[in-house]
């Protein structure tokens, strides 16, 4: 399925997002899966999940986790992994291939984010970002979510406008 997203000025990044953003603009899939590329596109869950867990692995790797996640819990819903034994989504995580390459802790931070979202976002990471809301309200939300920081947090721009969930072209 063709895309059409109008791209954005990503020179001021660099690293796996630049080289997704790259392939988008070639292939037309930014993890090369394009089934995982749908759902990111789906669920606005796995794309921030996605981001969490691009570090220390292939940034492609980390945006198809949410959907390895998804296949072995048969949901992704916040609420749900929130109310999980940590066990049992560390073991989630661990199956072949893993979700990440730091199981447990990925696991435990996944847990944490989804309880903050729980709470605050209504169990919905779309809330972080709907109603208009603008990119520095999005920015200060996102780097007070466990596992976020600045970094990560600058990134949000490019991983909702590519994934389609909110339009940063104009």
């Amino acid at each position: 399925m063709t895309i059409e997203v109008t791209h954005l000025d990503y020179g001021d990044l660099e690293g796996g997002l630049v080289r997704m953003m790259d392939r988008f603009r070639e292939e037309g899939t930014l993890t090369g899966d394009a089934e995982a590329d749908d759902y990111l596109r789906q669920d606005p869950n796995a794309a921030l999940l996605g981001l969490l867990y691009d570090q220390r692995v292939r940034a492609e790797y980390a945006f198809t986790g949410p959907h390895r996640l998804r296949a072995r819990l048969g949901h992704l819903d916040p609420r749900h992994i929130a109310a999980m034994d940590r066990e049992a989504l560390r073991e989630a995580f661990a199956e072949k291939p893993a979700v990440h390459r730091f199981t447990n802790k990925m696991a435990d931070t996944t847990h944490a984010v989804c309880q903050h979202l729980t709470e605050a976002y209504d169990g919905d990471a779309a809330n972080l970002w709907n109603e208009g809301t603008d990119l520095a309200t999005i920015e200060k939300r996102v780097k007070k979510l466990p596992g976020f920081g600045a970094q990560k947090a600058a990134k949000i721009k490019y991983v909702l406008h590519y994934f389609g969930h909110r339009d940063f072209s104009e």
